[in-house]
């Protein structure tokens, strides 16, 4: 229903403006007067059954109700006086009771019209017609007989019935008959053979029509074809069978389905091509059918018109045909006429735009009479396809309507125009909620009615008044919208309908949600057959709207299996077999909005055997194989693994011969003689072989001489006058035939004689006797079977049977080094006194004494081998100051030959070992005893010893060192004036006239001095020290009360500002320049201290201990004594430790204590 602006008079040009513009369509309410309205009628066309009721719709609506009348074919139909029709009850539905009637008596031309007291509505014309299945005409079909090639039209000139049927072809067990390029079924329902073939051959091609209304099917008599090809005819152009000539024409209605058919006929069967002339085919619109020969356009418009060429080719040449295409049209709507509510004295119009072709007539009605018969109306003007109201008046409802016709149909529209003063009335229910996703828009409606047209209003949260504008756009029909609805626009509208006869408002609500968006997705799988499949499905939603998932597979549900496991966020599919390939989708709904995520599950496997195994060009020497691959399963197929069985050397077992790529299915294999051969194929991807094919067909290659001689020929004697000839034998697979033999030939290198042979069995070496002592000689070995030799074979050079070496070096000279290293030279053996392969040389050399000793004292021999044929080695590891004796002696494989003449040698003198011990005895208060053992190994003339020592200090560091000397018979010495309760390190040497030797340590205290004068009180027995030392005590055991209260509290004192504030000496920590004493250590020089922990400072915190001698020897940590000096650990070298220095310690002390209280 539409409202107008009202027209001004005067106008001109802004009144053709006006008249084209209307407002959207306003419903009325039905509790307020208004003409009636066509709400439901059956179609212009109504084809009905025989066998059921006819019923023709006519529904209506208007206030008052309205009520119903017919007319057929152009007059009243007097429904009261037919007792078989019956017109519903407050409907104008018709129902025809045709059972026992002749159903032709309903047929006929049927109009509904619809009428209250404020106008009339009428129906569109609705054409009543009986569906019809007539019978086939009784006709008897002569049997066609044709020579093989030419072409063959069956015709099946079906009935005619009422719709036409539906044409296909069967033969006599109900079976449809194959169509291809050459046999096809045209539109009309002939069937068309291009060129006939023998096998087209048969007696019952029946044509069939089925009747959709009545659901019966007509058959044709059976046609029998026989064809001949006694003289066949021979291969011709194309030509066409239909349509007939050059060109022909086609006409179709605009909106309507386009069908273009060119069947042709040739031998060769042609091709059928399409294209349209001067233009492209609509490809979006467009299909083919019947293998090409039926070209398809729906949906028709004017610029489908014009010439549509179809070729036939084959090979000898085209035919062409062109179809004219012209389009028409049944009248259609640009602009139906709509509703119209008027005030009084308000102004409209009614349009009725329309197109066609040819053009339309229109026509306009008035309560269903014509408007020029109509009582005269002065406010009503008619110009063509438009009717201009002016000024109207209370009582000058109707109902108008306009046709349009030319010869191809008709349009009828009704449109009333209903005069009311109506104040506003909001139809859209109060406090409506719309929900909206963000980011989408929102549209808050405000349906309202009055009469004049009711002006719309918004504000939100009513307060601010909405205008249009970005983010707010206000319809015409007063409806809200916010083209990206975001958070903030959440909140209370209210809109206001108002019009010069009242006000009314409405208030609703809008909510905008946070979006729905999957955050983890469903990944893509490749998932072996048998494991399990997860896909992943997490969602960010609004917490006010609660998510329902949906899981797809291939656009449709889930399969009913138990091994599918859906969870909140992931679905799980256990055991996947090769079924559950496929796309799956998840979809997270909420009742606003959805996500989804698809991805694929591809399944893979081992590929399934190959099949159909067959050897082909099968020669002596080589057979091709083919197979045919199995399934894949997703995984591509690597190589093909070909194997043989030999059913007569080693039957049951399957030996790799070769491979093949994954894309071939043939190899060429290279075979043996005398080998009864079966292959089988295993196909290889991605997750591994497949099972074996099934073996081929066997195959036997016939016997033939070795092609090739045994491996790994050698000659090689194991002991003396003999030569062991041994080689690998051929296997069963290169014998190439029965009674392998070896035919083993030898003779001495070097010699003139001829080669001596036997021939021996199937093993796999073979004895000389007598043979000279390792002797070159010249070794062949040769296949043979009962089929021939193999080839020549290569001479092979071995050595006969080794001895022991009957020569010694000569001329053995040393030349000693230094006192630990000598050198031997000798005059190699002549070759043949080695008898045999030369290995090396052995150097046999042991220590017979010491040069300061008068005795031997032998020791074990030492042995040294130098390989090769040597003259020189070197002896490394000799004592000093001792004599040696040698021996050397040449070596083979068998053995070693006769020592040389023994040579002795003297090694010069070295530094000593150490002292044996070092012992201190006898400490007293200012001296200490030391005894000393002489060297184990003097390595030379002892000329004396070295002592020195130092003192080590109670902050364990070193004192200055003293050094004595002592001669060669001294043992013990008694070192005086040392310092009581001092602890002393001592260092001990002996030396030989090449220097000293390697130190030997001890350590030992002096006594202490226990003694006390007697005029020395003892202080701890004064009372005012015991009264200082409680005093003390008390006040420690109040700063630690008040420091542990502190502490809990987490308080934390500053004593670094308190330390820079007092500037106690005491308290500062040590520096480079103090005075303080260096350190050594046992170990390593920064060697962190015993039991110490080191904080993010870089400070050293001390141990529980106070006890300074405990840490002595042990690495422990230096800490503070009760005066506050430092104990540290001593050092072999004097440097300070910068890290230490005066910290807090586990375990407070007096000092500390005070010290951060200051």
């Amino acid at each position: 229903m539409d409202r107008n602006r009202k027209w001004v008079p005067g106008f001109g040009a802004v009144l053709l403006i006006f008249l084209s513009h209307t407002t959207s369509a306003l419903e009325v309410p039905l509790d307020l007067p208004q003409p009636p309205t066509i709400t439901l009628q059956s179609p212009k066309d109504y084809i009905f059954d025989p066998r059921e009721n006819i019923v023709i719709h006519c529904e209506a609506k208007g206030k008052p109700h309205p009520s119903f009348s017919w007319t057929r074919n152009g007059t009243h139909f007097d429904v009261e006086k037919d007792s078989k029709v019956l017109m519903k009850p407050g409907s104008g539905t018709l129902v025809i009771d045709i059972s026992g009637e002749k159903a032709e008596a309903y047929e006929g031309t049927y109009q509904c019209t619809a009428h209250n007291e404020h106008g009339t509505a009428v129906s569109n014309s609705i054409f009543i017609r009986q569906s019809r299945s007539p019978l086939w005409s009784k006709e008897r079909n002569e049997a066609i007989v044709v020579q093989m090639g030419v072409s063959l039209v069956l015709q099946c000139r079906p009935p005619a019935g009422l719709p036409p049927p539906v044409i296909f072809w069967m033969d006599n067990n109900f079976q449809r008959l194959p169509l291809d390029k050459r046999v096809s079924q045209a539109l009309n329902g002939d069937l068309y053979f291009s060129n006939v073939l023998p096998e087209d051959t048969r007696n019952d091609y029946i044509c069939y029509a089925r009747f959709p209304h009545t659901q019966t099917i007509q058959q044709k008599q059976p046609i029998s074809v026989t064809v001949l090809d006694n003289s066949p005819d021979g291969e011709r152009r194309p030509g066409f069978m239909t349509p007939l000539g050059i060109t022909s024409t086609k006409m179709v209605l605009r909106g309507e389905t386009l069908e273009l058919e060119c069947i042709a006929d040739g031998l060769p069967t042609p091709e059928i091509s399409w294209q349209k002339d001067g233009g492209e085919l609509p490809s979006s619109r467009m299909s083919f059918y019947n293998f090409k020969k039926t070209l398809k356009v729906s949906d028709v418009n004017e610029a489908d018109a014009g010439d549509y060429r179809c070729t036939a080719t084959n090979k000898l040449g085209t035919a062409q045909h062109i179809i004219k295409v012209s389009v028409k049209a049944a009248p259609f709507w640009v602009s139906a006429p709509r509703n119209l509510i008027l005030a009084p004295n308000e102004t409209g119009i009614l349009t009725c735009r329309v197109n066609g072709e040819p053009k339309p007539k229109i026509s306009w009605f008035v309560n269903g009479v014509p408007i020029e018969n109509a009582p005269e109306d002065h406010s009503r003007k008619v110009d063509g396809d438009t009717v201009i109201l002016s000024y109207v008046q209370t009582g000058s409802s109707a109902v108008y309507q306009c046709n349009a016709s030319n010869e191809f149909g008709y349009l009828l529209a009704n449109a009333f125009v209903n005069v009311l003063a109506e104040a506003p009335r909001v139809l859209t229910p109060p406090n409506r909620v719309y929900q909206v996703i963000a980011n989408n828009p929102a549209l808050l409606h405000c349906a309202s009615f009055g009469s004049p047209i009711p002006t719309i209003t918004w504000f939100k949260d009513s307060q601010t008044s909405v205008k249009n504008g970005d983010p707010y756009v206000i319809h015409e029909n007063g409806t809200l919208e916010i083209h990206v609805a975001q958070p903030l626009h959440s909140g209370k509208y209210t809109c206001i309908a108002s019009n010069n006869l009242g006000i009314k408002e409405n208030h609703v609500y809008l909510e905008v949600k946070e979006p729905t968006r999957i955050l983890k997705q469903p990944e893509y799988k490749d998932v072996h057959r048998g494991m399990s499949a997860v896909f992943e499905c997490k969602v960010k939603h609004d917490p006010s709207l609660i998510p329902t998932v949906i899981w797809l597979k291939d656009n449709g549900e889930l399969p009913d299996d138990e091994r599918f496991d859906v969870d909140v966020d992931s679905l799980t599919i256990r055991d996947v077999t090769d079924e559950d390939e496929g796309t799956y989708t998840c979809i997270q709904n909420t009742t606003l909005d959805q996500d989804s995520a698809s991805a694929m599950l591809t399944v893979v496997g081992n590929p399934d055997p190959p099949t159909d195994l067959e050897l082909t060009d099968q020669t002596e020497r080589s057979v091709q194989l083919t197979w045919t691959p199995g399934d894949e399963h997703n995984s591509p197929t690597q190589k093909f693994l070909i194997q043989y069985e030999d059913l007569l050397h080693q039957p049951g077992v399957w030996v790799n011969l070769t491979d093949a790529p994954g894309t071939s299915t043939t190899v060429q294999l290279k075979l043996s003689p005398y080998v009864y051969y079966s292959f089988r194929v295993l196909a290889l991807n991605g997750v591994g072989y497949s099972q074996p094919s099934q073996p081929s067909s066997q195959y036997r290659t016939n016997p033939s001489a070795p092609d090739e001689n045994p491996s790994d020929v050698q000659g090689v004697g194991t002991k003396p006058g003999n030569l062991v000839i041994s080689w690998t034998p051929l296997t069963g697979f290169l014998a190439n035939g029965p009674g392998l033999e070896y035919k083993v030939q030898w003779r001495q290198k070097d010699v003139d004689e001829d080669w001596s042979s036997e021939t021996v069995a199937n093993v796999s070496q073979f004895v000389v006797s007598g043979t000279p002592t390792y002797v070159p000689y010249e070794i062949k070995v040769q296949a043979l079977n009962d089929y021939g030799s193999g080839p020549e074979p290569e001479v092979v050079i071995g050595y006969s049977g080794e001895d022991l070496p009957l020569s010694a070096p000569d001329s053995v000279q040393v030349m000693v080094h230094n006192s630990t290293l000598a050198e031997v030279h000798w005059e190699p053996v002549s070759f043949q006194s080695v008898r045999g392969k030369l290995q090396g040389y052995k150097v046999y050399f042991r220590r017979i004494r010491g040069l300061h000793e008068t005795e031997d004292t032998e020791q074990q021999e030492q042995v040294l081998t130098f390989s090769g044929n040597r003259s020189e080695g070197r002896l490394p590891g000799l004592q000093p100051y001792s004599l040696y004796n040698l021996t050397i002696r040449v070596l083979n494989i068998k053995g070693e030959g006769p020592p040389s003449p023994s040579k002795t040698f003297e090694t010069p003198e070295g530094v000593p070992g150490p002292p044996s011990f070092l012992n201190v005895v006898n400490p007293g208060l200012d001296s200490l005893t030391l005894e000393w053992g002489p060297p184990m190994n003097n390595n030379g003339r002892l000329t004396g010893y070295t002592l020195k020592y130092q003192p080590v200090n109670n902050t364990n560091e070193l004192g200055p060192v003293k050094v004595i000397n002592f001669l060669a018979n001294e043992t013990t010495i008694t070192l005086g004036n040392l310092n009581s309760s001092m602890l002393y390190k001592f260092y001990m040497s002996a030396k030989t006239i090449k220097g000293s030797g390697p130190i030997i340590t001890e350590e030992a205290f002096t006594a202490m001095d226990t003694t006390v004068p007697s005029r020395q009180v003892d202080i701890a027995t004064q009372g005012w020290f015991i009264g200082l030392m409680c005093a003390i005590a008390l006040l420690i055991l109040v700063l630690l009360i008040v420091c542990f209260i502190k502490r809990n509290k987490g308080g934390k004192y500053p004593v670094k500002e308190k330390e820079d504030a007092h500037q106690d000496p005491e308290i500062q920590p040590m520096k480079e320049d103090d005075g303080t004493f260096g350190e050594y250590s046992d170990t390593e020089d920064h060697k962190p201290l015993k039991g110490s922990r080191t904080p993010s400072n870089g400070t050293v915190r001390r141990d529980e201990s106070d006890d300074s001698l405990v840490d002595y020897g042990e690495g422990g940590d230096g800490q503070f004594n009760e005066d506050g000096s430092f104990i540290g650990q001593y050092s072999g070298k004097k440097e300070k430790d910068t890290h230490e220095g005066n910290e807090s310690s586990e375990a407070p002390s007096p000092v500390n204590a005070m010290n951060s209280f200051v």
